[in-house]
């Protein structure tokens, strides 16, 4: 039923600004560019109270449904590496510490209550957890992770879906989609350096980065995937259908929805330079 417009706009996630709450008139104002809707919107929470979130969410939701052709509401983005990020939550210890508790129930604790917490305010949508392997200390985002171990890294992701999404589907009032992230073979780049490029055997891959993955995808039914930005043997893996398409989705038989990462398909032009331009880009990142 949907026009081209209408698909567009649900890819597409809405950075709504950061202060203040939204009279009739400013919600109009804000929408007039999203006619047709919009897909998710970004951490309403960030600099705002617990109420004042909640208030604006609910606004924006009702806007959506109430003033948009097919009324689809929007996924609400927050961030939730070690609990919710946003003015007033709780903030629980970093990844790397929680992972060195070795205590699976005490993660699931940790990220069930991040969820009752993210959505009470509007939120939907958690970007965590990190499955990255961390296996080069010059890497800057190891403290996001559960450390260098396939199999730690994968005891501790899925107690961390388990308490974000619940232990069945559907997701139910108290709880919020997961996100697996970054896919994959993010965490020991060239030289250390945050996003460059994975040069590793097939095997090696298979056997390490893709084993807390595929835990997630089939025994924690994660119901979203983030793409890395890095590229693997000169592929970037927002475009790479090996990656995303052959194993992700016909080998694990992953049914949920597949996210860029924040300006991703962007750089398939402006970093990796597959593509001529932002359209080649997104042609490119669609046809995965």
């Amino acid at each position: 039923q949907m026009t081209l417009e209408e698909k567009l706009a649900q890819m597409t996630v809405l950075d709504v600004p950061e202060q203040g709450t939204f009279d009739d008139a400013q919600l109009v104002a804000l929408f007039n560019a999203w006619p047709h809707g919009v897909g998710a919107l970004s951490r309403l929470g960030l600099h705002r109270s617990p109420h004042a979130t909640a208030h604006l969410a609910n606004e924006l939701q009702q806007h959506l449904i109430a003033h948009t052709r097919l009324g689809i509401p929007a996924l609400v983005i927050d961030e939730a590496l070690h609990g919710l990020m946003a003015q007033g939550a709780t903030s629980f210890p970093q990844a790397i510490a929680l992972a060195s508790t070795w205590d699976p129930d005490l993660v699931r604790q940790v990220f069930t209550a991040a969820a009752s917490e993210m959505r009470s305010r509007g939120g939907n949508l958690a970007l965590t957890p990190v499955l990255d392997l961390a296996r080069d200390p010059r890497w800057g985002r190891t403290e996001e992770t559960y450390g260098e171990d396939p199999w730690l890294v994968s005891r501790m992701g899925l107690a961390a879906i388990g308490g974000l999404q619940g232990e069945a589907l559907p997701i139910g009032q108290e709880h919020v989609i997961a996100t697996a992230k970054h896919f994959a073979v993010h965490g020991q780049p060239e030289a250390g350096t945050n996003s460059a490029p994975a040069n590793y055997a097939e095997r090696e891959i298979r056997e390490s980065f893709l084993v807390p993955f595929q835990t997630a995808v089939m025994e924690g039914q994660v119901q979203c995937v983030m793409a890395s930005y890095n590229e693997i043997n000169g592929i970037p893996v927002h475009a790479n259908p090996w990656l995303l398409k052959d194993i992700l989705r016909e080998e694990w038989g992953f049914q949920g929805f597949i996210t860029s990462d924040g300006n991703g398909i962007e750089q398939l032009h402006s970093l990796h330079h597959v593509a001529h331009d932002l359209a080649e880009a997104a042609r490119k990142a669609l046809q995965t």
